[in-house]
Formats: structure tokens, C-alpha cells, sequence
């Protein structure tokens, strides 16, 4: 695929090509985001602020999802597209500002929901029209890429919809409900998209830029429940520290670690692996069911971890004899470790559709922590998280044991890649440097 438009205004990566520092640097505007509904939603922590938090953060990963798409096709620092990727960095900004008033508004001042809308539209806008740069002109591939974008058109018209006319229709309760509801129809439109791109001729340049892109948010969603276990045990209001908050601090970063173990230490480098593999239109349904689909909840369920362990944390520094059910609240206890599980689920999900397997031992650890969480209410707070942390430690150990022989074979195969590229960028650079 040739890009329409001059080689110095937009370049076509490549399919060596990795993630550069400038798609680090966007994504600090993602990091704001994800804290922000965290934030928010600790704020006002309550079944309906759960679900529109998930709302919010299904939209924000679909316009990660295309800004990915986006620095996929095209090296996102050359050309244009700094510029480009600087102005989506913007309207996401701006979305994360207003995520607050994403379902209702706030006296005073512009209208939030429709500040929230704009901002999402913009971003879009941007993120379309740069790829319809990219398309060539001949008539199908013209059809194949309307066939793409013009459900994106209907998602984003839904969500402008949702913020300007219930409220002018409906009281206040229904207009929330109407709301909701056209949020999530354009979810639906929007990510059933994505069942369009083996049929359009979509193809990834680059499926190490594909997966390390992804991994990056993962580690992001990581780098957020450190950042949220800081807080909880920081935020003491002149409180001194206790021998309880220290226990509780390091049963935090034990249950993090072991979430970034499950992840990064074989299945990340594997998954990336296989699908260097597969060849042609085949790659596209499995790296979108992967990495699109399967990721979300990868990154949710860290998400709802890090919003469950600021809460504990929390509970811990003011009332720590208390039960978690007492201290924290049932639904605390809840989104603690229904973190974890969805996490742990959406790793078993991406192991069984690369290898058409189920991984029994994440399966387990799953089941383990469904039964532990009426049970964990019952313990004092700390005990509660100890549990959460020794059944994920010995899930870890367990993987350990389990994949020793896939694990070898991976790592070597990285050490391999890994002399490959460094051999060939030695040899370059003696030549022209």
C-alpha cells in the first residue's frame, strides 16, 4: 500500500519497524486519562459510577486502539505526523479533563457533556482523515476503507447524540438511562468494526510495532496501580506510618509484580512469536482478537485493581482491625480482586486463542479468587490483600514449574532475535557511521 500524499509529508513504516519515543511520549496523555477515571470513580464509588467508568474507559482504549493503528502505518516521527499526533494529543487531553462530566454536567462553565463529545470527534477526526491519506486510489480500496470508517462516523454521531438531545427530551433519570444506553450501542458499532478488517484488506506493517505497542499499555496500566498503592498509603492526613500500612504497602507491590510476571516474563514474548509466524490475511483476526479485544480487559481489570487497592489502602490507615467488608465495603472487596480475575481471565483468553489451549493453572487462580472474595471480607483488611497476593505469587510459581520447557524456548529465541539486530546495527554502523 502507497501512500497518496508526498513521502516527506507522511511515511509508510515498515515491517522491522518498533515503537518509537515519540508514541511513548502521546501515550503519557493516555496515563492521565486512565487516572483521571480512576480518580473519578474512587470519588464516587458507587455500582452506576463503576459502569460508566467502564464506559469511559472502553471509549478512551478504542482511541488508543486507532492512534496504534495509526503509528503502525505510518513512522509517527516523520513528516507530519508529529504534528498530527501532537493535535490527537490534545483532543485526548481534553476528553481526560472532561471525563467527569462525560454523563451529566457540572454548573457553570461550558457544557461538559458536549465538551467531552467535541473532543472525542476531534480525535477521531484527526485519526480518520490521516488514514484516508494512506489509501489508494483505486475505487476498492476507496470501498474497503468506507466500509471501516463509516461505522466509526455512526459511533461518534451516537456519542454526540447521547450528550445534546436526551437531556433536552427526558428528566434527569431517564436522560441517564438514554444516555448510557447510546454510549453503549456506539461501543458496539464501534468495536464490532474491527470484525470488518479481514474482509477491507487491512494489513499490520509491523507485528513487533503491533505487540510492543500493546505491551507498553499494559506496563502503563502497571506503572498506574503503583502509582495508586502510593497514594492510598501516603494520603495518612497526618496520620503516622504504621507497621500495618508498610505490610500492606508491600502485599501491594507483591500482588503488582506477580501481575507483571504473568504477562511479560513468557506470554507477552510468545504471543509476539506466534503471530511473526502467521502469514497473510490470517494474522488479522487473531492480532485483533489479541491485542484489540482481548487487551481491554487486560488493562480494565488493572485498572479496577489499582482503584480497589488505593480504596483498602485507605481502609487500612483509618480503621485497620476493621474487616475489608467493614473498612472498605463489600464493593471494595469486589473490585479488588474482580480486578485480578478479569486480568487473569483476559491472560487465559489470549493463551487460548494463540495456542487453543486452556492455561489449567490460570483457570485456577481465577476459580481460587471468585471463592476467596465473599471470604476476604470477613478478615481484617490486611488479611484480606495477603490473601490476594499468596494466591497470585503461587500462581506465578506454579507457571514457573508449569512452562519451564516454553519458557526456555522462548527466551532463547529473544537472545537469538535479539544478537540478530544487534549484529546487523553494528554492521551498518561501521559502515556508514
Amino acid at each position: 500500500m502507497r501512500t497518496t500524499l508526498p513521502s516527506r509529508v507522511l511515511t509508510l513504516g515498515a515491517p522491522g519497524s518498533r515503537v518509537t519515543r515519540l508514541e511513548l511520549f502521546y501515550d503519557l496523555v493516555f496515563v492521565f486519562a486512565f487516572l483521571n477515571v480512576s480518580t473519578l470513580t474512587e470519588a464516587d464509588f458507587s455500582p452506576q459510577g463503576l459502569i460508566e467508568a467502564l464506559l469511559v474507559l472502553s471509549l478512551l482504549w478504542w482511541c488508543w486502539s486507532g492512534f496504534a493503528a495509526l503509528g503502525n502505518i505510518l513512522r509517527a516521527d516523520q513528516g507530519a505526523m508529529p504534528v498530527l499526533g501532537f493535535g490527537v494529543m490534545a483532543a485526548v487531553f481534553v476528553l481526560a479533563l472532561s471525563t467527569d462530566t462525560a454523563f451529566r454536567d457540572n454548573p457553570g462553565g461550558l457544557d461538559g457533556l458536549f465538551v467531552f463529545a467535541c473532543a472525542y470527534t476531534v480525535t477521531w477526526a484527526i485519526l480518520i482523515a490521516t488514514l484516508w491519506s494512506t489509501v489508494p486510489p483505486d475505487r476498492g480500496a476507496r470501498l474497503r476503507s468506507l466500509a471501516l470508517t463509516a461505522p466509526m462516523v455512526a459511533g461518534i454521531a451516537l456519542i454526540v447524540i447521547g450528550a445534546t438531545l436526551p437531556q433536552r427530551l427526558f428528566g434527569s433519570d431517564v436522560a441517564d438511562v438514554v444516555r448510557i444506553g447510546c454510549w453503549v450501542l456506539a461501543l458496539l458499532i464501534e468495536y464490532a468494526t474491527g470484525l470488518l478488517l479481514g474482509r477491507t484488506g487491512w494489513r499490520l506493517r509491523s507485528m513487533g510495532h503491533w505487540a510492543e505497542r500493546h505491551a507498553l499499555i499494559v506496563l502503563i496500566a502497571l506503572g498506574e496501580s503503583v502509582l495508586a498503592l502510593g497514594v492510598g498509603a501516603t494520603n495518612r492526613h497526618g496520620r503516622p506510618i504504621t507497621a500495618t500500612v508498610v505490610v500492606a504497602a508491600m502485599l501491594g507491590i507483591g500482588v503488582i509484580a506477580a501481575l507483571w510476571w504473568l504477562y511479560f516474563d513468557v506470554l507477552a514474548s510468545r504471543v509476539e512469536q506466534v503471530l511473526h509466524g502467521v502469514r497473510g490475511p490470517r494474522r488479522i483476526p487473531v492480532a485483533r482478537d489479541v491485542y484489540t479485544y482481548l487487551h481491554l480487559p487486560l488493562v480494565v481489570g488493572v485498572i479496577l485493581f489499582a482503584l480497589g487497592l488505593e480504596r483498602l489502602l485507605g481502609a487500612v490507615i483509618n480503621r485497620p482491625e476493621a474487616t475489608a467488608h467493614n473498612a472498605a465495603g463489600g464493593l471494595d472487596v469486589l473490585v479488588l480482586f474482580g480486578g485480578v480475575v478479569l486480568y487473569v481471565l483476559a491472560l487465559a483468553a489470549v493463551e487460548l486463542r494463540v495456542s487453543r489451549r486452556v492455561d489449567l493453572v490460570l483457570a485456577t487462580c481465577a476459580a481460587v479468587l471468585v471463592a476467596l472474595i465473599p471470604v476476604a471480607g470477613q478478615f481484617p483488611t490486611v488479611i484480606g490483600l495477603a490473601m490476594l497476593t499468596g494466591v497470585t505469587v503461587t500462581t506465578v510459581v506454579a507457571q514457573l514449574a508449569a512452562r519451564r520447557g516454553t519458557r526456555r524456548q522462548v527466551r532463547d529465541l529473544i537472545q537469538q532475535e535479539q544478537a540478530a539486530l544487534e549484529a546487523a546495527a553494528n554492521t551498518w554502523r561501521r559502515q556508514y557511521l
